[in-house]
């Protein structure tokens, strides 16, 4: 009997180091994917650089028309869009409804508006050293006047897109694989139709960052920055939004 007991201890020890070399290799990949989601620029889960962009979702209502596309065949286009109101709405990505029925997240292409509130997420990692990037963009305004600034953007933004319906461009370019895809957003104001990137520039809601793209009207990448800094600059001379501080 001492000597079943015995060979059964023997046979369980030698499991032991096995595991701890599993539980040694999940915390160190679990230390660096923590490391990677802290570099701008990268997302341990994103698509391999110069892998195709992701194809449209599915789910379109087959009684709805297919969607138009722009002059170069480059964008889908989707008018008659209603903004869906969501928790993650902010102002630079919004949960939209197309004419299909379909409900789909997009971010804006050249922008990005500063973080709304300061938040703890459940792990305890923290958005406060994106604040603090952004708020240094920003003219080196403080944390706290960026989630400022952060709130307006957002409520400029989901204010505009709530009052009428507005045109989405994509070529369902999700660059994380994460299902928001980016576009370009045309609304109307005052009669006019603007870019709604353009807008946020303009009223010192946004600071210029993120990927561009060439806009459905054939304006370059190059040439539509060259717009939006011209754009800064009055907005920092007329001392609007974020330039105000």
């Amino acid at each position: 009997m001492t000597g079943r007991r015995t060979s059964r201890r023997a046979g369980s020890n030698k499991w032991f180091p096995l595991i701890l070399v599993i539980l040694a290799t999940a915390i160190w990949a679990y230390d660096r994917m923590k490391e990677l989601e802290k570099v701008p620029g990268t997302r341990p889960w994103a698509a391999a650089p110069g892998a195709p962009p992701a194809s449209p979702p599915a789910g379109r209502n087959p009684s709805a028309p297919a969607a138009a596309r722009s002059a170069d065949g480059r964008y889908e286009i989707y008018q008659n869009c209603r903004l869906v109101s969501a928790r993650n709405n902010d102002g630079d990505s919004f949960v939209v409804r197309l004419h299909d029925g379909r409900e789909e997240e997009f971010r804006l292409y050249f922008v990005d508006t500063p973080e709304s509130d300061f938040k703890t997420y459940a792990d305890g990692d923290t958005n406060h050293d994106r604040i603090r990037e952004q708020a240094e963009d920003l003219d080196h305004v403080t944390p706290e006047q960026a989630v400022e600034i952060g709130k307006r953007g957002k409520e400029f933004s989901l204010e505009l897109l709530a009052k009428r319906p507005f045109t989405i461009y994509t070529e369902w370019d999700s660059p994380f694989n994460d299902r928001r895809y980016h576009a370009h957003i045309q609304v109307k104001v005052d009669g006019k139709t603007r870019w709604l990137h353009r807008l946020l520039v303009q009223k010192g809601l946004a600071r210029i960052k993120t990927k561009g793209s060439d806009l459905p009207d054939g304006t370059s990448a190059q040439k539509e920055r060259e717009t939006l800094r011209k754009l800064e600059r009055d907005a920092k001379s007329n001392k609007a939004g974020a330039w105000a501080f």
